[in-house]
């Protein structure tokens, strides 16, 4: 039996502007964001979907809460949802994190999906929380539509996943802040519908950094 995943990148924040990188820290939603997520909202009023997911982390809660209030689910938290942990570059810039972490930095930035930042982890432990979340919940909902506010390296991370692209591949896509992206999850196994979807704004999100 079929579940609809519409799995939704939370709104621009003050961080994405500034190019710092956020990994389980936060930052507010900026002006911008806030439009963004009202925008999600208004697009899902009306929509028939059965639950509202989110990461734990503020800035997808926040994009989540904003559409709450207009489709009258509760907001259901998982922390498996959440960003990668980027663990000692949290809150640096590229350039602050290659400054003060030249070996790691580079690690990072080379994409190998089994390096593990210190005091973070790995884009392979990420994406194996977020399937394990998203298996459980089309068990749960099977052949429902579930909306689940996440973030950019865990949509990135399905993207790949289920188009069979090797997680160290260079990417050549783009995660933008409230995107609108439907998977479906069917005898175990994640299809992609649409991605980057933006009908809902006017103007472009900034690209996930």
């Amino acid at each position: 039996m079929k579940t609809e995943f519409i799995l939704l990148r939370h709104g621009e924040t003050e961080w994405n502007t500034l190019g710092r990188l956020q990994g389980h820290r936060d930052s507010p939603l900026s002006p911008e964001g806030l439009r963004q997520a009202d925008a999600l909202a208004a697009r899902l009023k009306g929509f028939s979907f059965q639950a509202l997911y989110s990461s734990d982390l503020g800035r997808a809660q926040e994009t989540a809460r904003r559409i709450a209030t207009r489709t009258g689910h509760p907001v259901l938290l998982d922390s498996r949802l959440r960003e990668r942990g980027l663990g000692i570059l949290e809150g640096l810039t590229r350039d602050e994190a290659n400054q003060r972490h030249p070996e790691v930095f580079a690690e990072y930035s080379a994409g190998g999906p089994d390096f593990v930042v210190p005091q973070g982890e790995s884009v392979t432990q990420r994406l194996r929380h977020a399937l394990e979340c998203l298996e459980e919940l089309a068990t749960r909902h099977a052949g429902t539509r579930l909306v689940v506010v996440t973030h950019g390296g865990v949509l990135s991370g399905l993207f790949r996943h289920s188009l069979g692209i090797p997680p160290g591949t260079p990417r050549s896509f783009s995660v933008l802040n409230a995107s609108w992206n439907q998977f479906d999850y069917h005898e175990k196994k994640l299809r992609l519908v649409t991605w980057g979807d933006l009908n809902h704004l006017r103007e472009d999100s900034l690209d996930d950094t």
